[in-house]
C-alpha cells in the first residue's frame, strides 16, 4: 500500500499576495509547465517535519521561507496562510509518527505576474540505521569562499531555492565515492554544510555550527539542538571549523528536518567516535516536539 499523498494550492492575485488555499488531488497535474519552477528552477521551498500531525519548528520555517523569498525577490510569503495550509496537511497524517509537509513559492508562469505557490504531504523515510549506525561522508569543494554571501549576493548562497542541481549533483558524487552523504568545504578552507543538511560537531561540552556568513542555510533543526543541549549537559556555539576540527571532534551530526541526527562514523575513511546515547537523545527529542 502507498503512503498516503495530500496537497494544496495556494491561490495569489495578481500582485503576488496570498488569498487563501484550496486542498487538490495530488495525482492530477497541478503545474503548468511554462511555470518557471520547472523551467528555470525559479522559486523557494522548505520542508517541515511533522511529529504525529504536530508541525515542528514551523515559525523558523516560515521565517527562512520568507528570507529566501526576499532574497530572491519574490512576494514575501503571507506567513498565516501558509501556516494554515501546513497545519491542514498536518491534521490528514496525524495517525503517522513522522510525516513531513513541503512548501513552494515560485515566480509563476513565465511573462505572468501571478506566483504560483503549493504545500505537498505525505509519510516520512525510515531513517532508523542512519541516526543509529552512522553515514560516512566525504568533503566537497563548493567552489566558493566562505564570504561568498558578501561578495557575490547574486549568487544566492544561502537561500532554500529550487536550483537544487548542484546539492543532488553533490549527493550523487558522494554515492559514487562509496560515502552516504558529504560536507561542502569553501575554496578556503572552511566547512560549511551537507547537501540537504546543517553540521554539527561535538568538542568537549560544546556543540559548534558553521556560521550562516559563509553562505549556508540558517539551520532550524541546529537552532533546536542547541536549544536543548543544557539538558545533556552540552552549550551550542558558532564557529568556523576546519576539516581538521571535523577529525579531531568527539562526535558529529548532519542534521535537517526529515532525517533529523545522523551521525557521522566517518569522513574521507577515517573513523569518528559515534556516540549512540548523544544521538539517541537528540532523535529523541527531535521527534518528540510540539511546536
Amino acid at each position: 500500500m502507498s503512503d498516503p499523498q495530500h496537497l494544496v494550492i495556494v491561490e495569489h492575485d495578481v500582485e503576488g499576495h496570498a488569498t487563501g488555499f484550496v486542498e487538490a488531488d495530488p495525482e492530477l497535474p497541478q503545474l503548468r509547465v511554462t511555470d518557471v519552477a520547472a523551467t528555470r528552477g525559479d522559486g523557494v521551498f522548505e520542508t517541515i517535519s511533522l511529529g504525529a500531525g504536530h508541525p515542528q519548528a514551523l515559525d523558523a520555517h516560515l521565517e527562512r521561507f520568507a528570507r529566501s523569498a526576499r532574497m530572491l525577490d519574490l512576494p514575501v510569503p503571507d506567513a498565516g496562510i501558509w501556516a494554515d495550509a501546513v497545519r491542514t496537511l498536518a491534521e490528514h497524517l496525524a495517525d503517522h509518527d513522522e510525516a513531513w509537509v513541503k512548501i513552494v513559492l515560485t515566480r509563476g508562469v513565465e511573462g505572468q505576474p501571478m506566483p504560483t505557490g503549493w504545500a505537498y504531504g505525505t509519510v516520512s523515510p525510515d531513517f532508523r540505521r542512519e541516526r543509529t549506525e552512522g553515514i560516512d561522508v566525504v568533503l566537497l569543494d563548493r567552489g566558493l569562499r566562505s564570504d561568498v554571501m558578501r561578495t557575490s549576493p547574486w549568487l544566492l548562497a544561502g537561500a532554500k531555492s529550487l536550483s537544487y542541481a548542484i546539492n543532488r549533483a553533490a549527493a550523487r558524487e558522494a554515492a559514487r565515492r562509496g560515502a552516504d552523504d558529504a560536507v561542502l568545504v569553501s575554496s578556503d578552507g572552511l566547512l560549511l554544510e551537507g547537501p540537504t543538511s546543517t553540521l554539527v560537531v561535538r568538542r568537549g561540552d560544546e556543540l559548534l555550527t558553521p556560521p550562516v556568513e559563509h553562505g549556508i542555510l540558517p539551520g532550524t533543526t541546529q537552532v533546536d539542538l542547541f536549544a536543548a543541549a543544557p539538558e545533556w549537559g552540552l552549550h551550542g556555539r558558532v564557529a568556523s571549523l576546519t576539516p581538521d576540527d571535523l577529525l579531531a571532534a568527539d562526535g558529529a551530526w548532519l542534521v535537517s528536518s526529515v532525517r533529523h541526527a545522523a551521525p557521522l562514523r566517518s569522513v574521507e575513511g577515517r573513523s569518528l567516535p559515534v556516540d549512540g546515547g548523544l544521538s539517541a537523545a537528540m532523535n529523541g527529542f527531535l521527534r518528540g516536539r510540539r511546536a
